[in-house]
């Protein structure tokens, strides 16, 4: 189980190749929607992208636990026995999905933000009553409303989370995810420049996806080895 939250971390910080495109400009938006003054305190300025940042993975782990849940209930509904094998499969498959799409492969991968649509329409309302930014609070709000933004990267995620089996464990793997989303979108500001150049990097893009690919098939026979022992 540990090795999937490494797995969680690893996936959230190389998904930085899609959060640089996606949600970095996202980020930008909302430090230049600040008060003038609250953008020049470099202090003040941090503590508002941490209360965004927050509210993001606030959401990031309600929705992971909801995942959890819902996978402990089709594990058992499937198949006390088999089961967990069954997700933990449907995981490892996610995982690669994710590799092939991170090194340019596997495209229409990104199909899947579509499944969030409908939500995010009910949402997105709500998160623009909330602009201009003018308090913590409103900044942590808004952080959880941008939370529930369709992204194939998140969603993917949340089908592995489906494979924790519990509610906790989900949520704990979402959250997990998000601290490793953090450099890419705190740092967003600061080195765009740098991080699109990695991002469109097709070398960088294919090591990165390989290296998840790696991970997944690893923490599969991990998994295989656990079960075996148990029998």
């Amino acid at each position: 189980m540990e090795f999937s939250y490494v797995s969680a971390f690893l996936l959230g910080l190389f998904g930085t190749l899609h959060c640089v495109s996606m949600c970095g400009s996202i980020s930008s938006v909302l430090t230049f929607s600040l008060p003038h003054r609250t953008r020049n305190n470099s202090i003040i300025l941090v503590s508002y992208l941490g209360f965004y940042n927050a509210g993001r993975l606030l959401s990031y782990s309600i929705a992971g636990a909801l995942a959890g849940a819902f996978g402990g209930q089709l594990l058992y509904s499937i198949s006390p026995q088999n089961g967990h094998t069954i997700l933990r499969m449907l995981s490892t498959v996610m995982m690669v999905a994710v590799g092939l799409y991170l090194a340019g492969w596997f495209p229409k991968l990104a199909y899947i933000e579509r499944i969030g649509v409908p939500v995010w329409k009910k949402f997105e309302p709500l998160g623009r009553k909330l602009l201009p930014v003018k308090s913590p609070i409103q900044a942590l709000l808004y952080g959880m409303i941008w939370g529930w933004l369709p992204c194939g990267l998140v969603y993917s995620a949340l089908l592995i989370a489906l494979a924790q089996g519990q509610a906790l464990q989900g949520g704990l793997f979402l959250f997990i995810f998000g601290l490793g989303t953090l450099p890419s979108l705190l740092g967003a500001g600061l080195f765009a420049g740098k991080l699109l150049k990695i991002a469109h990097n097709p070398k960088i893009r294919a090591y990165v996806g390989l290296l998840l690919i790696i991970l997944a098939v690893i923490g599969l026979g991990l998994n295989w080895d656990i079960n075996e022992h148990h029998h």
